[in-house]
């Protein structure tokens, strides 16, 4: 897809806004799919397809978790480090309403309103990024450390073999 052709999307418009540099790339998206999905459909490895992840801790507090494709996030370990006493993932419904993107087509730029972001600290080690855009079948690759040029960001270690 030709650079100038993508959608504006709040996430498109964040990082506009920020001066970050991203390449956009389009994909046939499928209910259910995730990174395994775009990941098929861009021919690249998993690991570097970051999923943005809504979720809440046991106070209704929303979060969002950027975490590997190929990983899932420990929720006792986040629990532990956030000192509450669990981390959910938000029902589809609740995720929406926080973040303002549809389920499968969140990003962590341009949210509703500002909601704390943790980055597996993994991501930031690797050279380019594929993260969602703000729109099913729309990723964006990064720097992955140019995310902090957009939003706020807390590195943690919360990745277990998904």
């Amino acid at each position: 897809m030709a650079q100038k052709d993508y959608p504006r999307t709040n996430a498109i418009r964040c990082l506009l806004d920020h001066g970050v540099e991203f390449e956009v790339f389009t994909y046939k998206y499928e209910e259910r799919g995730g990174t395994r999905v775009s990941s098929r459909e861009l021919d690249v490895d998993e690991h570097i397809v970051v999923k943005t992840l809504v979720m809440e801790t046991d106070a209704g507090q929303p979060l969002i978790v950027l975490m590997h494709g190929d990983n899932e996030v420990s929720t006792k370990q986040l629990a532990r480090i956030l000192n509450v006493k669990s981390v959910a993932p938000c029902d589809p419904k609740v995720a929406n309403r926080h973040s303002g993107y549809l389920v499968g087509g969140t990003s962590p730029f341009g949210t509703r309103r500002p909601i704390p972001i943790y980055c597996e600290a993994g991501i930031l080690d690797l050279d380019r990024i594929y993260i969602n855009g703000g729109a099913r079948g729309l990723l964006v690759r990064i720097n992955p450390r140019d995310i902090a040029k957009a939003v706020d960001i807390t590195p943690v270690h919360v990745a277990v073999p998904g």
